[in-house]
């Protein structure tokens, strides 16, 4: 490679030298600065700068036409762009939510926002995998980083253990995709994706084993039932932000990434990987509305919400359409604003004695604490689908997508299952607004997370009148995939 084509290929990839400079500066930076908290602090909070810098990048980056770097192993258009800002904005958010979290459990360690860093430098080369190493290279770049802070509380056992669960399910996982990816390349002879799409047009027995396997190792990645075993355990375990970061950046980056291999490689295949996503969002919905009627710890509530949440996303997804593309685009936006102050709220949950996790503690919530409890009816009920706030339309439209697809009976199953996640929201909030406090009064939360959950809160009725633009962004990102 040429010094001018190297200079070319490293142009494309600025978000990513900045959070990958960012997180060797840091780490460096962090062990020099006196005092464990103050050296927390000011990572932390160089930390936030880089991803809004980062993102920042990516929103400049959008009108330039995009290309690709690295003989095509990594893909800028401005569909990975608007993943990339929406991710680092969403890590951001879990920096901010976690600073008063980790200074009141003797958690502050200069780490954790470095972790932070290279986790989201992962999801940064995912969504613009163009090859399938690169994919990979992404993938676990990630999952390592998310290994370690699953586990972060080293002194809690809950904590190890769930760390020790998400290690264990997702080397399995590993070894699922990358025996997936083994078969693609045999059968395909490549592992760049435009060179498996003309393999795709005339689908070998392998080839179509192979895509089996890589759906199955991504779908372990976003939570999708059968593959969701490790999500209740690993949400509860892991210390209260790492989990709101669970249910958010990653998420959305490993939905993104199934996305793209879909519709890129495999997009002359959608027939055959098309009964595949319906499966495994009907089992999701399913696993999820059911399996958070029984839940009485508030995180594996939020986890079993995140499976059937997904569920929604793959019935848009299973449409294999233009419109599939940027209808489950809007939805994991709209879906990562609403966790965002779910656990905002949950993060609030803190009396004299300590953090409280079950849901009957946030009985009489709206006694005590009205403006939170307002926020936190409108985050569910966004999160729910209700009409008439800003949740309703991300499902409205990967409805609209399968419809127009010709799947309405996986529509009104949809319909169906969010009807009953509905009812698990409202027992939430039945205690909120008409039970009677259980316990002392919840301690006032630091300002940041307060701001964070009355904002996002307010978000869910006032970006209704933003849908109409964040529609025109979604859908001239998704028409870089196309169908």
């Amino acid at each position: 490679m040429t010094g001018p084509a190297l200079l070319a290929d490293l142009s494309l990839i600025i978000p990513e030298l900045i959070l990958a400079v960012g997180a060797m500066g840091l780490l460096l930076a962090g062990v020099f600065i006196k005092g464990e908290e103050t050296a927390a602090r000011l990572v932390s909070l160089a930390a936030m700068a880089l991803l809004i810098l980062a993102a920042g990048v990516a929103v400049f980056l959008a009108p330039q036409g995009g290309g690709t770097a690295f003989f095509g192993a990594f893909v800028l258009d401005s569909f990975s762009l608007y993943a990339k800002a929406v991710v680092y904005l969403a890590a951001a958010i879990a920096l901010v939510l976690a600073g008063h979290y980790l200074r009141t459990e003797r958690l502050a360690r200069f780490e954790f926002p470095v972790l932070i860093l290279l986790a989201t430098l992962g999801m940064s080369v995912m969504v613009s995998a163009g090859d399938l190493i690169a994919l990979y290279l992404g993938l676990e770049l990630q999952s390592l980083a998310l290994y370690i802070l699953a586990a972060f509380n080293r002194d809690s056992l809950r904590a190890s253990e769930a760390g020790l669960k998400y290690f264990v399910l997702g080397a399995l996982s590993s070894g699922l995709l990358l025996y997936g990816a083994s078969l693609v390349y045999g059968f395909a002879g490549s592992t760049e994706f435009g060179a498996i799409a003309l393999a795709a047009e005339n689908p070998s027995v392998g080839l179509v084993f192979g895509l089996v396997f890589v759906v199955s190792g991504l779908a372990f990645k976003i939570s999708a039932a059968p593959f969701h075993m490790w999500t209740p355990d690993v949400y509860e375990g892991a210390p209260t932000p790492v989990a709101a970061f669970f249910a958010t950046a990653p998420k959305l980056a490993a939905m993104v990434l199934l996305i793209r291999v879909l519709m890129e490689p495999f997009g002359a295949m959608a027939d055959q990987w098309q009964q595949i996503t319906i499966i495994l969002a009907i089992l999701s919905m399913g696993i999820g509305a059911l399996g958070a009627l029984l839940q009485t710890n508030i995180k594996r509530l939020m986890a079993y919400s995140s499976i059937g949440n997904m569920g929604y996303a793959l019935v848009g997804l299973s449409a294999a359409s233009e419109a599939a593309v940027w209808a489950v685009l809007l939805y994991m936006t709209l879906y990562v604003i609403g966790v965002a102050g779910a656990f905002g709220v949950i993060l609030s949950m803190r009396r004299a004695e300590g953090m409280v996790e079950r849901i009957e503690d946030l009985a009489g919530l709206s006694k005590s604490r009205p403006g939170l409890a307002l926020a936190f009816t409108g985050l569910l009920l966004s999160i729910g689908g209700m009409p008439f706030l800003v949740g309703f339309f991300g499902k409205l439209f990967v409805f609209y997508a399968a419809v127009q697809a010709g799947l309405v009976w996986l529509a009104v199953i949809g319909g169906l299952f969010s009807a009953i996640s509905i009812a698990y929201y409202l027992m939430i909030l039945k205690r909120v607004w008409f039970d009677e406090p259980t316990g002392g009064e919840f301690i006032n939360p630091p300002a940041s997370v307060a701001i964070i959950t009355r904002v996002t809160g307010i978000a869910t009725v006032g970006l209704l009148l933003l849908v109409p633009f964040m529609l025109t962004r979604v859908i001239e990102a998704g028409s870089a995939i196309g169908g």
